[in-house]
C-alpha cells in the first residue's frame, strides 16, 4: 500500500526556534504530516537522522557551528535517497546552485511565499510514493507471462532484465505520469517508448521529435507552436507538436542535450499541464503523454548542473534502464535470426542460413553500437550474399574494424592477472584457453582473437595440452 503524507517524517533543521514552530504547524495544517522533529542546533542532526527514518530534511543554510552548505554533503552522501530542500534568508543565485550540485532537491528563500515551499514538499512526497510505488511493482511481476505479448513483438529477447522491463511498462503505462528510458545508442529505446503508447492509446497519435541541437527558439515553436502575427513571416496559426499529439503520446529523445531555457518550458509543461504558443496571451491544456529517452546520463548532468534536478525528478517518474547487447548476449543467436530474416524480406530473397560458428564469434564482440550495430553487420553481409551458406567475412571484417573501440568499452573482456604477474609462456597458455573459452571451443574463431592463423594456434594448443574441442572448419 502506498504511504500517505500524513505517515511521512520531517526533520526541520534551523538555528530559529520561532521558525521551526511556525513552519512545523504549517507543514502539519497545509500538508497532513504529524511525524515532524525539529532541530535547532546542527551538530546534533546526523545523530538524529541515525536515531530515527527520516523522509524529508528541510536544511537552514545560515547556522552557527556547522553551516547547512557543509551539512549537505554529509546528509547526502550518508543518506542519498533523502531529498533534502534548502532554505536561508539570502537570496543569492550562486548560493543555490551550489546547493543543487551537492544534491539538494530544491531550494528556497525564506521571505518567498509559504505555498511555495509547502507545494515543494508535498513534491518530494510524491517523488517518494512514485519510488515505492516502482518498487512494488517490481516485487509484483516476478517471472509472470506478458499479458500484452503482441505489443512488444519487435523486441526480441529472453533476457531476463529486458522481460521485467516489458512487464513494467505494462504495469505503468496506464498512468499519466512521464516515462524515461536510458541506455546507450542502438538498445531499443524507441521500441519501448512505441510500446508504451500501444500500451496506453494505440488509435491516439504518435508525435516524435528528436530535441538534440535544438535551440530554445525552435523547440518552443516546434513543441507550442505559434499564432499567427506572432513574428514576421508567421503568416498562419502553427499547431505545434503538443496539440498534434493531444490525446497521445509525444515522444522526445535526446533529452539529455535539451538547452536550460527549454528545460524550464518543459518542466512548465509537465508541472502545470498546460503551455504558451507564440503569440498567445492565453495559456492553453495539454493533454498528453510524455515519454522522453537519452544515452546520457541524466544523474551526472544534474549534478554538473547542466540538467535541471526538478525536471530530472518529473521525467523519471518511472524509469527504465535498457542493458547493452553485450551485457545480454544470449539474446545474439535470436537477434541474428531476426535481422536475417528481415533484411532478407526487405530484399525479396529466401532467408540463407549460415555456419553454425556465427553467433559464437558474434559473441566475442562487445558491439559499442549495440543491436544497431548488429543489424548493420547483417544488412552488409546481405547485400554481398548471393547464394549458399551466409558468408562470415563480412562479420569478421566489421569486427576486426571494431575491435580497438571494443576493447576500450568492454573492459569486463580484458584479462586480469593476480598480484604477481606470470611469466610470458604462461601468459601465452592462459591468453590461449582464454581465446577457447570465449570462442566456445572454436579454434578459428579463437585464433582471430588471438590474431594468429588456426593451424599456429592448433599447434601451440597441442603444444600447451589445451583441451582442443571439435572444429568445424569454415
Amino acid at each position: 500500500m502506498m504511504k500517505e503524507f500524513f505517515n511521512f517524517s520531517v526533520l526541520l533543521i534551523d538555528d530559529e526556534p520561532s521558525w521551526l514552530r511556525g513552519l512545523s504547524v504549517a507543514i502539519e495544517r497545509s500538508v497532513g504530516v504529524t511525524q515532524i522533529r525539529t532541530c535547532s542546533d546542527s551538530r546534533k542532526a546526523m545523530a538524529m537522522l541515525a536515531r530515527q527514518p527520516t523522509d524529508l530534511v528541510l536544511l537552514d543554510i545560515t547556522m552557527p557551528h556547522i553551516t547547512g552548505d557543509e551539512l549537505l554533503p554529509q546528509i547526502v552522501a550518508s543518506y542519498p535517497d533523502l531529498p533534502v530542500i534548502v532554505l536561508t534568508g539570502i537570496n543569492q543565485v550562486a548560493l543555490s546552485v551550489r546547493c543543487m550540485k551537492l544534491g539538494a532537491f530544491d531550494y528556497f528563500v525564506k521571505s518567498v511565499e509559504q505555498d511555495q515551499l509547502l507545494a515543494a514538499i508535498r513534491r518530494a512526497f510524491k517523488m517518494l510514493q512514485l519510488q515505492e510505488e516502482n518498487r512494488q511493482l517490481n516485487r509484483l511481476f516476478q517471472n509472470q507471462p506478458l499479458k500484452n505479448p503482441a505489443v512488444f513483438a519487435e523486441i526480441v529477447t529472453t533476457d531476463p532484465q529486458l522481460l521485467h522491463l516489458c512487464h513494467y511498462l505494462e504495469a505503468v503505462a496506464p498512468g499519466p505520469h512521464p516515462v524515461l528510458i536510458c541506455g546507450e545508442s542502438g538498445t531499443g529505446k524507441e521500441l519501448f517508448a512505441r510500446a508504451v503508447h500501444r500500451l496506453r492509446q494505440p488509435a491516439a497519435p504518435w508525435v516524435a521529435l528528436n530535441v538534440a541541437g535544438l535551440d530554445d527558439t525552435i523547440f518552443s515553436d516546434t513543441l507550442f507552436g505559434h499564432l499567427r502575427g506572432a513574428f514576421t513571416g508567421a503568416e498562419r496559426n502553427r499547431p505545434g507538436m503538443v496539440e498534434t499529439a493531444r490525446g497521445g503520446t509525444l515522444f522526445l529523445d535526446e533529452i539529455g542535450d535539451l538547452s536550460l531555457a527549454s528545460q524550464i518550458k518543459l518542466l512548465r509543461l509537465l508541472q502545470e499541464g498546460e503551455y504558451l504558443p507564440l503569440g498567445a496571451d492565453t495559456p492553453r491544456q495539454a493533454d498528453i503523454r510524455v515519454v522522453v529517452a537519452t544515452n546520457s546520463r541524466l544523474e551526472a548532468a544534474v549534478e554538473a548542473g547542466q540538467f535541471r534536478r526538478d525536471l530530472y525528478y518529473r521525467l523519471a517518474a518511472h524509469r527504465l534502464e535498457l542493458p547493452p547487447l553485450r551485457k545480454r548476449k544470449g539474446d545474439i543467436p535470436l537477434l541474428l535470426n531476426h535481422l536475417l530474416e528481415r533484411e532478407a524480406q526487405n530484399l525479396g530473397r529466401t532467408k540463407p542460413t549460415y555456419p553454425p560458428e556465427l553467433p559464437n564469434l558474434l559473441t566475442t564482440y562487445a558491439f559499442p553500437g549495440n543491436v544497431r550495430e548488429l543489424a548493420a553487420m547483417v544488412a552488409d553481409a546481405m547485400a554481398t550474399h548471393t547464394h549458399g551458406t551466409l558468408s562470415m567475412r563480412a562479420f569478421r571484417a566489421a569486427i576486426s574494424q571494431g575491435a580497438p573501440r571494443n576493447l576500450a568499452e568492454d573492459p569486463e573482456q580484458k584479462l586480469i592477472f593476480g598480484a604477481t604477474l606470470p611469466s610470458l609462456a604462461e601468459a601465452g597458455k592462459l591468453l590461449e584457453a582464454e581465446a577457447m573459452k570465449r570462442a566456445a571451443g572454436n579454434q578459428t574463431i579463437a585464433a582471430s582473437l588471438l590474431g594468429i592463423s588456426r593451424p599456429a594456434l592448433n599447434k601451440r594448443l597441442k603444444k600447451s595440452s589445451v583441451t582442443i574441442e571439435q572444429d568445424t572448419k569454415p
